[in-house]
């Protein structure tokens, strides 16, 4: 086994309820070294009580994880990992630089000041008291403090809520590099282009059940819709009425830019062509993550009922 493929985490028949409620079913997983994993589902998944249950904050019914050999919550395990979760409190009347260096000192080997500066894009505003921060820059100390121990393993749950697109993407960059450096990411977003972005693999779970896994490429895979995006002074009516059409929508409330959605794209714009259909600026893309994870969700809804 390569040192890239080597399993960090590993996960054995899962299972966790609180009360009459089934909230984890037989979740079998493994988390290799630098790799970027994504847990994506709606809300009510089971995303969060995963994390939690691997962090050891939540005891699991059955099942087996092992975390670097150790078991969740233990000593070996904590001073290996770091973790951004959603609900967490910080005093206000501390600096951001006074909280990263108590967090440091919690380290025998911290990553150093500047190195988490630069991560999280804080030096500016070191000096500020916590209570003063915007919502965005509260999410960039909490990822700072999650990394104070230059962890091998980082658990990351939603962890760019409320931050603008610029502190989006500079937070992707530092996760990208953390990976190049060997650390492991177990991420959960709700931002289905962050996922696409740094995944190597993605985790699907719905009700609490591992539904579909692989890298993004491999999940748009197994979605056949295609869009086809053109301009054209035709009436949506008629493009609506083409038999190969699943859906039909003008861009943007754009009155002569369409798209449709269609499982056959070469029929489509055969249709299209017979019917003398004007079009210009033609594009024809494939299913994104995002249409890859409404449609699955669809699905599991549709069985759900079904039963």
């Amino acid at each position: 086994m390569s040192q890239t493929e080597q399993t960090i985490a590993s996960i054995r028949n899962l299972n966790k309820s609180f009360a009459d409620n089934k909230v984890l079913t037989d979740i079998n997983l493994e988390l290799n070294q630098s790799e970027v994993l994504s847990i994506l589902g709606p809300n009510g998944a089971g995303k969060t009580t995963l994390i939690n249950t691997l962090l050891g904050r939540l005891s699991m019914d059955s099942g087996e994880v092992s975390l670097f050999g150790y078991q969740p919550g233990s000593l070996a395990v904590k001073r290996q990992t770091g973790a951004m979760l959603q609900v967490s409190s910080l005093p206000d009347m501390s600096t951001v630089k006074e909280h990263i260096e108590l967090f440091q000192s919690y380290y025998a080997d911290p990553m150093s000041y500047d190195q988490v500066m630069a991560f999280s894009g804080l030096k500016e505003i070191e000096n500020q008291y916590s209570k003063t921060l915007s919502g965005g820059q509260k999410q960039r100390l909490l990822f700072a403090l999650a990394i104070c121990g230059s962890p091998k393993l980082l658990f990351l749950d939603e962890p760019t809520v409320g931050m603008d697109i610029s502190a989006r993407k500079s937070l992707w960059k530092a996760i990208e590099t953390l990976k190049e450096k060997g650390t492991s990411i177990l991420l959960t977003t709700h931002y289905l282009e962050e996922a696409d972005q740094l995944s190597d693999r993605v985790v699907m779970l719905s009700k609490g059940k591992i539904v579909r896994e692989g890298t993004p490429s491999e999940i748009k895979s197994q979605i056949n819709t295609k869009r086809i995006r053109f301009r054209s002074d035709a009436d949506i009516a008629l493009l609506a009425g083409l038999k190969t059409a699943e859906r039909t929508s003008q861009v943007n409330g754009n009155n002569d830019y369409f798209e449709i959605e269609t499982s056959n794209a070469e029929l489509t714009i055969k249709e299209i062509f017979e019917q003398q259909i004007p079009m210009t600026d033609l594009t024809i893309v494939g299913a994104a993550l995002e249409d890859a994870f409404e449609i699955i969700n669809n699905q599991q809804s549709t069985e759900s009922a079904s039963e």
